[in-house]
């Protein structure tokens, strides 16, 4: 009832899955993974167990194969099971059972596994495999255009529902929580591979966002001379997050004329209020009811 891709980009290091399926939120299904691990897609008939146990098993030592050959075998009904897995060193396996239902397989590169199910054709996964490959940009952004090229084969015979994204971050850790590079979910949407597409440059500008907002010194708590070029360049990147976002979510506005405030630049920091108050006034009263949290000691002039 799916298709998936996972991989590992050789150049990062990073670990990632994306998958699609006429299935409503495939993303609590199909994609398991650990940073400086291994990413897993466990789907057809699924087995939900598939995914958190061939990630102990590479989080143990054991390989892609060693993955699969150890959740397969202790499943009776492994015949109706579909799993790709690809480790931190970039092995690759996708398993197909004997009862999968067609059109079904799979197909393996150097360091991607791409396996569909119930698919239009059995085109979709030569597609996807091909798409990423020549695909550039990140791991991310190959792994959607991996995604688009089996929707454009005819992806899944019933139609498009749920799809997902997510990548892991290189290096093993004790908080793999921390290192998720990527996570969007898409739960029921008439085209899911294109939401993820539109997407995942906003998630991208809110991590942004949240690199300023979350921030001691910068944000949090009373503001710490921060050095100019750290200063410059979080405004130039809280800039850019706003042009992704455009005029119908100024989040990436607001923060950076309380930046400009904090750092003292305060005819810069009045002009950009007074524009997002013009395009929106309640953020005036969110304004002031944050500024006393310790954000600003002194709010009236930015009202």
């Amino acid at each position: 009832m799916t298709y998936s891709i996972v991989a590992r980009d050789p150049v990062t290091g990073e670990l990632g899955i994306g998958s699609q399926s006429h299935f409503f939120g495939v993303g609590r299904l199909v994609g398991w993974g650990e940073t400086g691990v291994g990413a897993v897609a466990t789907q057809a008939f699924v087995n939900v167990d598939y995914g958190p146990q061939a990630v102990a098993v590479m989080k143990a030592g054991g390989s892609a194969q060693d993955a699969v050959d150890n959740v397969t075998a202790s499943d009776p009904l492994s015949a109706y099971r579909q799993l790709g897995v690809v480790d931190a060193a970039g092995r690759a396996v996708s398993f197909t059972g004997a009862r999968c239902a067609p059109a079904a397989g799979g197909l393996v590169g150097d360091g991607v596994a791409v396996q569909g199910n119930m698919l239009a054709s059995t085109h979709v996964c030569r597609d996807m495999l091909a798409a990423y490959r020549s695909a550039t940009g990140s791991l991310a952004d190959r792994l959607v255009a991996a995604m688009a090229a089996a929707e454009k084969a005819g992806g899944d015979i019933r139609g498009s529902q749920s799809a997902v994204l997510t990548v892991f971050g290189a290096d093993r850790s004790d908080t793999p929580w921390k290192h998720v590079v990527v996570d969007i979910r898409v739960d029921d949407h008439p085209d899911p591979v294109g939401e993820l597409t539109r997407l995942l440059p906003r998630q991208r500008a809110f991590d942004v966002i949240g690199e300023v907002i979350f921030a001691a010194d910068l944000m949090i708590g009373p503001y710490r001379n921060v050095p100019p070029e750290v200063l410059r360049d979080k405004l130039t990147r809280l800039a850019e997050a706003a042009e992704v976002l455009g005029d119908e979510n100024r989040e990436a506005q607001f923060w950076r004329a309380l930046l400009l405030a904090r750092s003292g630049d305060r005819d810069g920091a009045r002009s950009a209020f007074a524009e997002l108050f013009a395009h929106r006034p309640a953020l005036r009263e969110f304004l002031t009811g944050i500024a006393p949290l310790g954000f600003l000691d002194d709010v009236t002039e930015y009202l």
